[in-house]
């Protein structure tokens, strides 16, 4: 069983290889050749300046929303 039926094929084959190869490599960077290297924090809540304004990204802010107590049942309480 051959892996390419067609001949002409691999050479695309081995350029979109090395292709995604190079692309990975590039992207890995720092986490790969950095001491204590990661990648970098990109969601909202990582964000300095969100904080600051107090954004969160939406299911935080609905998951706190969720967590606190209405009105009336702070009522009901007593």
């Amino acid at each position: 069983m051959q892996l390419i039926k067609n001949k002409d094929m691999a050479p695309t084959f081995i350029i979109t290889g090395i292709g995604v190869l190079i692309a990975f490599l590039l992207m890995a960077v720092k986490v790969l050749f950095v001491k204590g290297g990661k990648f970098p924090n990109t969601h909202i809540a990582g964000n300095k300046e969100m904080k600051k304004r107090g954004i969160g990204c939406a299911k935080s802010m609905d998951r706190e929303s969720q967590q606190k107590k209405s009105l009336l049942d702070m009522m009901d309480e007593n």
